[in-house]
């Protein structure tokens, strides 16, 4: 065979060896080469295996050729894989790309011709033009992370908003924008007029421009549907409303598509994305051909009845995933003492199950939000235990970033406290802010974690100064490894990703759901979101939530039918009434050093010890590290960091 991309190119395969190895549904949904086709396609039930032995079958019995068919991805890996897959079955010639590469190629090609005029550069970021405007903001909301406010363009434009439709769209559905409405149209229409200075576009304005070229040069349309004869749509749940219009404008009248998605995996609605596309295939064409994959080839049984228990409360298509795996070990579903207990329990669990052979690689921690990571990352660096951040660790997260490259050039006779004070105040540092938004959140908790890591090590190194400090930071949080070690991302970023063991901790309302300020999220996507984390566990699955002040078990435990020990006490006076031994002057001075360590920290009280743990302290009287060590939410990062000062406080108690 010729030499280049053609070589690696397989004998195509007959009709019969394309179909070879799939399950009745797969070969049902493979065998309906005309469209529309809706394929149903629950969590690891082969979909992407399906669509492209679709396309190949489309191929070898010549419904089409190659070189007409148009497949669309969300991502350049998944278009790549889909023509690696093809090219595996000596199928080759098929267009597998992004609904931006597409857009751009027909732009490229037709825009100058049709229009008399060049197409605009594409803007690599809109953070350059953003961020004077965002600096311009009144505090808090000048520090809101620059990609929060591209985010919030891109669902307005995604859903074909312009800025003088976008205080009204808000309105109309309820959006919560990340800072209050009025500031966020100046934002984007300040960002509109720069662009338009500049003579650029964007990527939704390339999407936008192909739209309209579409319908005002009618000419245009029919080049791409001579071009292409049959589209395929990989994630239609995630598919918005303007890629949904240039989708419609290349079918014109035409009924040749194929869209693959599941709904219950919807998790990227903050984009513009619905599942409505999906969820209306079947009225928008009563004659489609519906398939439904439900055999799991990812999860135990065990997984997929928690999963299946959750998906009752989805809505949507009707799916029940069959296991194709044999029996594992059952979920663990456990309640904690406090967020310190929970770490150390993760952290211990992940230790026996590398030690009976599951690979750290294998291994994830989810969480809602980012500022969730630190925990575990100091956690698993105390004990010697690689990781990995895919959604960007704790000092490459943008407050810590920003006060670090602060902090190295503050001056030298500054202390490590004072400099830290002044480098998180300056990066807008507020304790006491409640932000809409997740990655304000994040950031606020991140600055405040930074300047309780100053006081600490102020406490430990009274004579340490600041590089001393920085390479301690370094050292601290240095077990991260690119690419090895135990996986800590978020839910939405786990999306499309499979590991041997998954750990779901945090299970708690406000935190999924999600709400903080003003802003509460869908519950229904939030519930999604959990449904994806569930279905990521190939056999070991992890629920567990801690106990906090002001905080209850997530409502969703009790849809996945676990119940949650409930709560004896609900006030602070309750459970100061609960946990205090009797006649406890003990534990009123460790809540008075707790007190003061707190606000020397910048944190809340909760963050040093809960008053469970420290009415274990005052009834144990531990004497020693490693007395200490043996009570109920006392880690090995809070070991290291309080210690000291406990067991003076218990020494000195009468």
């Amino acid at each position: 065979m010729a030499s280049g991309a053609g070589a690696r190119l397989r004998a195509m395969r007959g009709p019969e060896e394309i179909l070879e190895g799939l399950n009745p549904a797969q070969r049902q949904a493979a065998q309906a080469v005309r469209g529309p086709v809706a394929i149903i396609a629950g969590a690891g039930t082969g979909k992407t295996t399906t669509i492209t032995h679709r396309i190949a079958y489309q191929v070898v019995t010549g419904a089409f050729p190659a070189d007409t068919i148009l497949a669309v991805t969300f991502t350049e890996k998944a278009a790549r894989e889909l023509r690696e897959r093809l090219e595996r079955l000596g199928v080759g010639g098929v267009q597998a790309r992004t609904f931006h590469s597409a857009g751009l190629s027909q732009l490229s090609r037709l825009w100058p011709a049709a229009t008399g005029e060049a197409l605009p550069d594409v803007l690599d970021s809109k953070a350059p033009l953003i961020s004077s405007l965002a600096n311009a903001l009144p505090p808090p909301h000048r520090f809101m992370p620059r990609g929060e406010l591209a985010n919030e363009i891109e669902w307005a434009k995604n859903r074909m908003v312009p800025p003088a439709g976008y205080l009204g769209e808000v309105e109309r559905t309820g959006h919560e924008p990340p800072i209050p409405a009025e500031l966020m149209l100046r934002v984007y229409e300040g960002y509109e007029r720069r662009k338009q200075r500049i003579g650029r576009i964007d990527f939704e304005d390339m999407l936008a421009l192909a739209v309209r070229m579409f319908g005002q040069h009618p000419e245009t349309a029919e080049r791409i549907r001579e071009r292409f004869r049959a589209f395929t749509v990989d994630e239609y749940q995630d598919v918005n409303p303007l890629q949904q219009a240039l989708l419609d404008r290349w079918l014109g009248e035409r009924r040749e598509i194929c869209v693959v998605g599941d709904d219950h995996q919807t998790i990227y609605t903050f984009t513009g994305a619905s599942p409505e596309h999906l969820l209306t295939f079947p009225d928008r064409y009563p004659d489609a051909t519906i398939v439904r994959l439900e055999e799991n080839h990812r999860s135990t049984p065990q997984i997929l009845t928690v999963a299946n228990a959750l998906g009752q409360h989805l809505g949507g298509f009707r799916k029940e995933l069959r296991a194709m795996h044999p029996d594992g070990p059952s979920p663990t579903a456990r309640p904690l003492a406090d967020p310190g207990t929970e770490v150390a329990f993760v952290v211990g669990e992940i230790q026996r199950l590398h030690a009976a052979g599951v690979p750290l690689e294998g291994i994830a921690v989810l969480y809602r939000i980012n500022a969730r990571s630190e925990p575990f990352e100091e956690a698993l660096a105390d004990a010697g235990i690689p990781y990995q951040v895919r959604d960007g660790a704790f000092l490459r997260r943008p407050g810590p970033r920003s006060a670090l490259a602060r902090l190295r050039r503050a001056p030298e006779d500054l202390s490590v406290v004072a400099a830290v004070e002044q480098a998180t105040d300056a990066t807008g540092f507020d304790p006491l802010s409640e932000p809409d938004d997740a990655e304000e959140v994040t950031r606020q908790a991140d600055l405040g974690r930074l300047r309780a890591l100053a006081a600490e090590f102020s406490s430990a190194h009274p004579d340490g100064d600041l590089a001393r400090f920085l390479a301690e930071l370094v050292a601290r949080f240095s077990a991260e490894r690119s690419g090895r070690g135990v996986n800590l991302l978020t839910y939405h970023r786990a999306k499309g990703l499979e590991f041997e063991a998954v750990f779901l901790p945090r299970l708690l309302d406000k935190e999924l759901p999600f709400r903080s300020g003003r802003a509460v999220a869908d519950p229904l996507e939030e519930r999604r979101l959990l449904y994806v984390g569930i279905t990521r566990a190939r056999r070991h699955l992890y629920l567990s939530w801690p106990s906090e002040p002001r905080s209850a078990p997530s409502p969703f435990l009790a849809e996945l039918g676990v119940g949650p020990a409930p709560r004896v006490t609900t006030t602070r006076r309750e459970r100061a009434a609960a946990e205090t031994p009797a006649g406890g002057p003990l534990f009123d001075r460790l809540r008075e050093w707790r007190k003061r360590r707190a606000q020397a920290d910048g944190v809340p009280a909760y963050v040093v010890f809960h008053d469970a743990t420290l009415a274990s302290i005052a009834e144990e009287r531990p004497a020693s590290r490693a007395a200490l060590a043996t009570i109920s939410g006392v880690g090995p990062a809070k070991l290291e960091r309080y210690a000291d000062e406990v067991l003076s406080v218990v020494a000195e108690a009468p």
